[in-house]
């Protein structure tokens, strides 16, 4: 009893952030909506839902590898990969159904997941050495299997791009898959054993693999279900805009980051949760869709960005040590 009264204090401040985050939210809404009555109406409200569907699900994988203390910067490129492989693939079999092509799109992510895992946890090359350089390779392999030439939308068939721009009861398709994977990792980070080792491996690398915890095949395994969230993102992304190209999600990986800063992810490791993450890509998804609403320039919409993000980095960073004063206090007394 004495050590759930003691831990609440450092839940209870995270739980604040939460709310503050929310409160942000609701302010920059309403103070929007003044500026221009069309911020809120439901046709807005879904193309923005539609819009950070695909950064969601790409979002969760972040969110696992920054808890373990990595970062991974090849998912644009494994994005673009994924993506264009599968667009040469439906180009040239037309009728190979939609499941398939998304299923291939997974897999190509996660065979480059691995490779980029195995790396890290088999030979403890610091993540953004080994994920800088395989961004480079990627990316360059992408344009290979091109030839450098776009795959255009009158090549693919109706029923791929329909994975991204169909509905289903009147709800967008990719605001479903959204959905649907985050009930999944929801279930996969609360309520099995492998989602509790991955924040305990996060937490201390160290006193996990003295305890036992098989931290170079988690550290691999999330580096696998990075890839995979990514090569699903490709195939989405193809889908949604009818084009697959070399340079396709460049620079995607930094919106990634920051949506999953901005929701409390730390990125020193052992602390975030789905709760903030939702949090997290709602406030940067407003921020993407409402500046030029209300008429900011492209540089400001940008310089605003960043400003929201600095402050949410620290935000984190006062929290975690006020969480780690906490933690030696307890131990102290």
């Amino acid at each position: 009893m004495k050590t759930r009264e003691k831990a609440m204090p450092g839940h209870h401040i995270e739980k604040l952030r939460e709310a503050g985050l929310i409160f942000f939210i609701i302010v920059i809404g309403i103070l929007i909506q003044f500026r221009n009555q069309e911020f809120l109406t439901p046709l807005n409200i879904r193309n923005l839902l539609t819009n950070t569907a695909i950064l969601s699900i790409v979002s969760l994988g972040m969110m696992l590898v920054l808890i373990t203390g990595g970062i991974d910067l090849s998912i644009g490129a494994t994005m673009a990969f994924s993506g264009m492989l599968t667009a040469l693939t439906v180009s040239a079999y037309p009728g190979v159904p939609p499941v398939l092509l998304v299923l291939e799109g997974t897999c190509i992510g996660a065979v480059l997941g691995a490779l980029i895992g195995f790396l890290i946890a088999r030979f403890s090359i610091l993540p953004i050495i080994v994920s800088l350089g395989f961004m480079n390779i990627i990316r360059g392999f992408t344009y290979l299997v091109s030839g450098g030439q776009w795959v255009s939308a009158y090549q693919m068939p109706g029923e791929f791009k329909n994975l991204a721009t169909g509905t289903f009861l009147g709800i967008n398709n990719l605001i479903l898959i959204a959905v649907f994977m985050y009930l999944f990792f929801y279930y996969f980070i609360n309520f099995t054993r492998t989602g509790r080792r991955i924040y305990a491996v996060g937490s201390n690398p160290e006193a996990a693999e003295l305890a036992g915890l098989p931290k170079k095949r988690i550290l691999w395994m999330v580096y696998v279900l990075m890839g995979a969230l990514a090569g699903l993102g490709g195939v989405l992304w193809v889908a949604k805009f009818a084009s697959a190209q070399g340079d396709t999600a460049s620079g995607y990986e930094l919106n990634v980051i920051a949506a999953c800063v901005l929701g409390g992810v730390s990125v020193s490791g052992g602390r975030g949760n789905l709760g903030g993450l939702v949090l997290g890509i709602i406030l940067f998804g407003i921020l993407s869709n409402a500046l030029p609403l209300v008429n900011v320039s492209p540089f400001w919409q940008q310089a605003l960005q960043g400003f929201v993000i600095l402050g949410a980095i620290i935000t984190n960073t006062w929290i975690k040590r006020n969480n780690d004063r906490m933690a030696l206090r307890r131990r102290i007394i």
